[in-house]
């Protein structure tokens, strides 16, 4: 029988932390080891030839980043003000990518208690990069696979 604090320890163990981003009013999540920064509006240089889905480059800290259009990424329509967009910068490959999002929220420590499988219900395009998804109240978390997401953008490349 476990003593109280190994039933704890064991509960710390089985979570995982994520960064929280909004994509057309869904709730995305990365885990925060995949994350190398976050960065507030960047000034985008547009790459000729390149894919939809690639918004352009940008300059971060002496390094070339491909910054990838994350609406247009997941099929939603574009943003408003696509100036405003912030920046999650993943690595891949051993390659750094910026995704452009509406927002970054906090930094979320679920646990895997609480994750679900993608529900049949879920969009194809979005079931393919999806991780699974957490309830949180009133939204849904959707854990994004950095490698499905940006491996399809390569293919394509």
């Amino acid at each position: 029988m476990r003593t109280q604090n190994e039933d704890a320890t064991l509960d710390r163990s089985r979570t995982e932390d994520f960064v929280t981003m909004s994509i057309g009013g869904q709730t995305f999540g990365v885990p925060v080891l995949d994350v190398r920064d976050v960065l507030g509006p960047q000034r985008i240089t547009r790459v000729p030839l390149a894919p939809p889905e690639i918004a352009g480059s940008l300059n971060l800290r002496g390094r070339i980043v491909t910054a990838v259009n994350m609406r247009q990424r997941l099929g939603l329509a574009p943003a408003e003000r696509p100036e405003e967009a912030m920046a999650v910068v993943v690595e891949h490959e051993d390659e750094h990518f910026s995704l452009l999002v509406d927002e970054v929220g906090e930094v979320l420590r679920l646990s895997e208690r609480q994750k679900d499988h993608n529900p049949a219900t879920l969009d194809p395009q979005w079931r393919q990069i999806a991780d699974g998804l957490y309830r949180l109240e009133g939204n849904l978390l959707i854990v994004l696979n950095i490698g499905t997401v940006l491996g399809a953008i390569r293919a394509a490349a």
